[in-house]
């Protein structure tokens, strides 16, 4: 055995590896070098013997054991048992599960080594459709009305497909069970592959003479009126699930559910985060300056902000309360994040030019500065203030005094 390969290098696994990533390792392999996958592959057929070999040793606790302690070695002679392929024993090794994948994803069924098929009741399948909503919508809540095609039981034949008279017949392919078997000869023995019987689509009965009104579908399409409450706070993309209006169930199962998508519109001024908002909000340099109060718009309205004098442009301020409502809770509410920018006016009169000028100069920051200020003045400014050393603010008030 001097030649065989590492049985962790084989699955691609390291020494501490569990139960779950040998078994996803082995069916990874299993599945890509299967020989009903590649027939005639000799290769694919020796990598697979190999990947398999690996699995029954690695899967079973005392054969890991001893494996880890001796090697190959712990097999040669017999170690390993007789029986299997090769004179290797595969006993101990859980290969159902892994080869119901294979062959499931070869015959479009599922792989079973005994029990009995069964077409019970099974839910129906769910319908999806998409709203667009107004960001008011969304952050307060509303009602909408949908129309939506739903599948009805036809009053004709009462749900059975079968013309008026006659009734639905068991199916000969299946026996009445839904689902027919089809035996699997595999390398580790026969295994059962269980497909939804295509005579009867999984009903488990026949129409021979169907219902003119419904095709033998046993129902009938039409439009209906759906209303859909939209909670306050959803959020663009999440849907609401009304139940039971979706498509019917099959064998006597319950009906899906209508799965609605909201799309929330963009708004001008209102930007979402979670359950808070932000927007911008323009003040003069006037009200920045001297402070003001100011209206700021929310998603409640206007309100009045008190600007605090000396305010520069992107404060941020917080509106608590102001925000969405949390899906969770309506009654909580984020905040509303509001950024004040100084707007420069781009139109001005020759007076209110004038006046700026004037500013300017009481401030200190003349305009002109080709033109600064005379020292005539600056003491005609520095006598006005008896001698007294004027901030900011004084000149900007003496300056919207005069």
């Amino acid at each position: 055995m001097a030649d065989k390969r590492d049985y962790y290098e084989v699955l691609g696994v390291d020494k501490g590896a569990d139960d779950a990533a040998l078994k996803k390792a082995y069916r990874t392999l299993a599945k890509k070098y299967h020989p009903d996958m590649n027939p005639g592959d000799a290769e694919a057929e020796k990598k697979f013997k190999e990947a398999s070999e690996a699995y029954a040793v690695l899967s079973d606790p005392d054969k890991r054991r001893q494996y880890d302690q001796f090697g190959h070695a712990a097999f040669e002679n017999g170690g390993g048992g007789a029986g299997g392929y090769g004179g290797f024993d595969f006993n101990g090794a859980d290969f159902s599960d892994i080869f119901g994948d294979i062959f499931g994803d070869m015959f479009g069924g599922s792989s079973r080594r005994g029990g009995r098929a069964s077409n019970g009741p099974m839910k129906g399948a769910n319908i999806r459709k998409s709203i667009r909503i107004t960001f008011e919508e969304a952050v307060f809540g509303c009602e909408k009305e949908m129309e939506v095609v739903l599948k009805d039981p036809c009053k004709t034949c009462n749900g059975s497909g079968a013309k008026p008279g006659t009734q639905p017949e068991t199916c000969p392919k299946c026996g009445g069970k839904g689902q027919v078997v089809y035996t699997q000869q595999s390398f580790f023995g026969t295994v059962q592959n269980v497909q939804t019987c295509p005579n009867c689509h999984g009903t488990g009965k026949v129409i021979k003479e169907k219902c003119a009104d419904c095709g033998g579908t046993g129902y009938v399409s039409s439009k209906k009126k759906i209303q859909v409450s939209i909670p306050a706070g959803i959020d663009n993309g999440q849907s609401i699930r009304i139940r039971d209006k979706g498509e019917p169930g099959v064998n006597g199962g319950p009906r899906g559910d209508l799965l609605v998508e909201v799309t929330v519109s963009r708004h001008p001024i209102f930007q979402r985060q979670d359950v808070h908002l932000f927007s911008t909000a323009p003040i003069t340099f006037a009200q920045a300056a001297l402070g003001a109060d100011v209206r700021i718009k929310t998603v409640d309205g206007e309100v009045i902000y008190n600007v605090k004098p000396g305010t520069k442009t992107d404060t941020k301020v917080r509106l608590k309360g102001k925000g969405v409502p949390s899906l969770r809770n309506s009654s909580v509410r984020g905040d509303h994040y509001v950024t004040l920018v100084i707007q420069t006016p781009e139109k001005m009169s020759a007076e209110a030019k004038e006046a700026l000028r004037k500013f300017d100069e009481l401030t200190g920051n003349s305009l002109n500065v080709a033109n600064p200020p005379s020292k005539s003045d600056d003491t005609k400014s520095e006598s006005k203030g008896k001698g007294k050393k004027k901030g900011f603010m004084d000149k900007m008030k003496e300056a919207f005094d005069e």
